[in-house]
C-alpha cells in the first residue's frame, strides 16, 4: 500500500512547504482520505484516477478541496466522483458547502455522462469497500463527529486517526489489528497551548504520549500528521524531546510504502 500525504502550503518562492494547512492523504494514487488540498496538490495521475473521496469530518480544512476536485473534472468524468461519508456529513455538505449559495449542488447535475457525484453512506463504527481497499470505520474524540480509519488492502493496514482528543476505540482497533503496518496520529498544537488542544478536541506532543500508553504494538511506526502549521517547528521540537519509541513525522509528498 502506497501513502502520499499531499502538500497544502508553499513558501515565498511557491515551492510546497513543510507546513500542513489543509489535510489530503492519497492512497495508491486511487483513493483520497480526507480532501483539504486534493484538487491543489495532486499529480495529473491522481486526478485522473481518484473517484473515490472518504471524509474523516467536514471541517474546511478537511473539505476544502473537494468542490474544486470535482469542478475541475466535471465535464470529463465517465464515472461520478463517490463520496464516502455519514449521514451527517452529507447532510452538511449538501446544506453548507454544495448549497446553491456556496458552490454548485453537484448531486442534482450531471454531464453528457451522467451523474458527477453519490454519496456514499455509511454507519460509523461499520466496514465498508471502496476500490481495492477493506475499510473499517472509528470513531475518535473531536467537537464534530469524526472518524478514525483502517485501511487495508489484503497484505497489510495502516490506521488514520483523523483529527482527535483522547479516544480509546482507535488504539483498540490498532491493538486488534494483526496486519498493521502503521499508523498516522493527528499531534495538533504544543504542549503550551493545551487548553486550546482541549478545547478544539485535539491533541499535544504529551497528549499523544498518554495515547500511546494505550498502543500495545511497540514495533509498529507512529507518524504524526495535522500539526498546525504556525507552531510545527515547536511540536516537532517537543516530540523529539520527549523521545517517544518509533514516532516520527509523516513528511509531505514523500510516497510511504507498507
Amino acid at each position: 500500500m502506497k501513502i502520499q500525504l499531499l502538500p497544502s502550503t508553499f513558501d515565498e518562492n511557491g515551492r510546497a512547504s513543510v507546513r500542513q494547512h489543509l489535510l489530503s492523504i492519497v492512497v495508491d494514487n486511487k483513493v483520497a482520505i480526507d480532501a483539504g488540498s486534493l484538487a491543489f496538490a495532486c499529480s495529473d495521475r491522481q486526478r485522473e484516477q481518484i473517484r473515490d473521496v472518504i471524509l474523516t469530518h467536514t471541517h474546511l480544512d478537511h473539505i476544502a478541496g473537494l468542490p474544486l476536485f470535482i469542478d475541475d473534472l466535471f465535464a470529463t468524468l465517465t464515472a461520478p466522483i463517490r463520496i464516502h461519508a455519514t449521514r451527517e456529513m452529507i447532510d452538511i455538505l449538501e446544506r453548507d458547502i454544495f448549497n446553491w449559495s456556496i458552490y454548485p449542488r453537484f448531486s442534482e447535475l450531471s454531464n453528457d455522462n451522467g451523474s458527477v457525484v453519490e454519496y456514499h453512506e455509511f454507519a460509523r463504527g461499520s466496514a465498508f469497500t471502496v476500490a481495492h481497499l477493506s475499510i473499517r470505520s472509528v470513531a475518535v474524540n473531536h467537537e464534530v463527529a469524526a472518524n478514525g480509519y483502517l485501511v487495508s488492502d489484503g497484505k497489510g493496514s495502516v490506521a488514520i486517526s483523523g483529527d482527535t482528543a483522547e479516544t480509546d476505540d482507535f488504539w483498540k482497533l490498532c491493538n486488534e489489528t494483526d496486519d498493521l503496518r502503521a499508523v498516522l496520529a493527528e499531534c495538533a498544537f504544543p504542549d503550551e497551548l493545551s487548553e486550546l488542544a482541549s478545547v478544539s478536541h485535539h491533541l499535544t506532543p504529551k497528549g499523544l504520549a498518554n495515547e500511546l500508553k494505550k498502543f500495545d504494538k511497540v514495533d509498529c511506526p507512529v507518524y504524526v500528521i495535522n500539526m498546525k502549521p504556525m507552531y510545527r517547528e515547536k511540536i516537532v521540537e517537543q516530540l523529539n524531546a520527549a523521545r517517544l519509541p518509533g514516532v516520527r513525522t509523516l513528511e509531505i509528498g514523500k510516497v510511504y510504502e507498507w
